[in-house]
């Protein structure tokens, strides 16, 4: 067996002002070339146990136990200077963090904060720097590589952001690097080429990974060993088929049996009516204009986009990150200039003018793909659910009143409502986000990516809840995900798209059954196999 690069000795971690650790005695070791996973339901440490290792916290807001060793090389990283750990960190142990939006710099092109990396590093500069940060983008599948260089975090989709995030990661070789969610806001065929990328990465340059994920069947696939967490400890670890096969803890027991239990769709009315009707839908962006400011380029980010929603159904909308499906529900709300038509209770959204649109919107909401941006750090959770009613009846005298019926019905505590956004975690900011929606009683929510963030259990809880919600409300869905089990579970009809044009649309059964589309065909060869 190879000798561990990486060893962790009784890791015990408390933050400052809290009694209880949050890690007890962690211990595990990484040989080198090899992959290990560490898995479990958020909160459970894993993301902190990456954290401790290159110490990316405040010095003063933590406090690790006498007895707590992490062994690189030969030298304690708990012993060293600030100094001399920056040595490390990024050259010798790269990371790719969680969430790249919060992770890259906004106000920097993404070409220029890779370049930072290998430049500080290195010490490449000039043509020969620009050079091995293009290779980068190319190496990641970033498409457009040379122009992409230029663009801002904000200007790509989630999964490229993710894709820049293991460029800079990778930038100098590094012996280890720690992937903390790697694939949370790419497709299931983006994940394969990024995990299959740094598996042949791991072969040809003996990489060692430590992987942090919630996807158990991208764990089984990739990982070597399996170390399962479960508040602070690891409770079992072993040969990654060992686990999944035999598992001896009840803990990853429940975890792995929450993994294969699927849900079924809720039986739909045959005689239910049509609600919404979409016409040729297209969104164009202008790419380039003329010296008088005249469009001279477009990009079509949606192409003749067409389809129906009952009431009461799901409608699933799949696809690769890219693919506009983002784009093509932000026209259907008329959030960007579409062209075509949206038909809904016998008016065009698309035609009908800005103070005609406004009482409509009530019917039509959106929870938003990642509720830690889409919910104001300034608000609680009474004023962030309560916003929309105050729009339309900013005299009702029972506002608060609705905020906790709704919070109920979502499954909150009421009286966490005088608490902020970031005192929840990620599945409770989640139901926040459907309480907001849900609380003007809509007949249409529009769900984009809800549960991408997720761990698989708290996946499961929000999917049942959604459908729960569904049938208590008589709610339509336009669920837009890249997780093909989410679409499954929850979808009557499934629209397949792929650069802006819808390939495929047909009753979900036909689609995960008989996919007629090679894309289809390559998506769900992706997840299943």
């Amino acid at each position: 067996m190879n000798s561990p690069i990486l060893a962790v000795h009784n890791l015990s971690l408390t933050f400052n002002g809290v009694a209880e650790p949050c890690l007890h005695d962690v211990s595990f070791e990484l040989p080198a070339g090899k992959i290990l996973a560490l898995v479990g339901e958020s909160g459970s440490g894993k993301s902190i146990t990456a954290l401790s290792i290159l110490r990316l916290f405040h010095p003063q807001q933590i406090k690790f136990s006498i007895a707590s060793s992490i062994i690189w090389k030969g030298r304690d990283l708990l012993q060293l200077s600030e100094r001399e750990l920056n040595r490390v960190r990024g050259a010798e142990i790269g990371f790719i963090f969680q969430e790249p939006m919060t992770a890259l710099n906004p106000l920097h092109q993404v070409g220029k904060q890779i370049a930072e990396v290998i430049s500080l590093h290195q010490g490449l500069r000039g043509p020969a720097l620009h050079k091995a940060v293009v290779d980068l983008l190319h190496q990641v599948q970033i498409p457009d590589a040379q122009e992409k260089y230029h663009a801002y975090p904000h200007q790509l989709s989630g999964g490229q952001r993710q894709r820049v995030m293991i460029a800079m990661a990778l930038a100098n070789q590094p012996t280890l690097l720690i992937a903390d969610e790697p694939t949370t806001a790419l497709d299931a065929q983006v994940q394969k080429h990024i995990l299959d990328l740094l598996k042949s990465l791991q072969q040809q340059l003996g990489l060692t990974l430590l992987l942090i994920s919630h996807d158990l069947p991208m764990v089984r696939r990739y990982a070597d060993e399996v170390a399962v967490m479960h508040q602070g400890r690891i409770v079992e670890r072993g040969p990654v088929e060992v686990i999944f096969n035999n598992p001896q803890q009840a803990y990853t027991q429940e975890l792995l049996g929450l993994n294969e239990a699927a849900i079924q769709p809720i039986s739909l009315a045959t005689e239910a009516a049509e609600i919404l009707t979409v016409n040729n839908l297209s969104v164009d962006f202008v790419v380039q204009k003329s010296f008088w400011g005249r469009p001279t380029q477009l990009f079509r980010a949606v192409d003749n986009a067409s389809f129906t929603l009952r009431a009461g159904q799901t409608l699933g909308i799949i696809g690769e990150s890219g693919s506009g499906k983002s784009t093509l529900v932000q026209a259907l709300l008329r959030l960007i200039p579409a062209t075509g038509s949206v038909i809904w209770q016998g008016q065009n959204l698309l035609a009908i003018k800005p103070q005609a649109l406004r009482p409509l919107r009530r019917d039509l909401q959106m929870v938003f793909q990642d509720p830690f941006s889409s919910l104001s750090p300034r608000l609680n959770v009474l004023e962030i659910i309560a916003e929309g009613l105050k729009v339309f009846n900013p005299r009702d005298p029972n506002i608060e009143q609705a905020v906790i019926d709704v919070m109920q019905a979502v499954g909150l505590e009421p009286a966490l409502r005088y608490r902020y956004p970031h005192e929840f975690s990620g599945g409770q900011r989640q139901r926040i986000a459907i309480a907001r929606a849900l609380i003007l009683k809509p007949k249409i929510i529009i769900l984009d990516e809800p549960t991408s963030a997720l761990d698989r259990s708290v996946q499961r809880q929000v999917l049942l809840l959604l459908q729960q919600l569904q049938v208590q409300f008589g709610l339509a869905y336009i669920l837009i995900s890249h997780d093909c089990r989410a679409i499954r579970a929850l979808s009557h009809q499934v629209a397949v798209m792929q650069r802006g044009k819808i390939v495929e649309y047909a009753a979900a059964d036909e689609v995960f059954n008989d996919p007629q589309a090679e894309y289809t065909k390559a998506l769900l060869q992706a997840v299943y196999d």
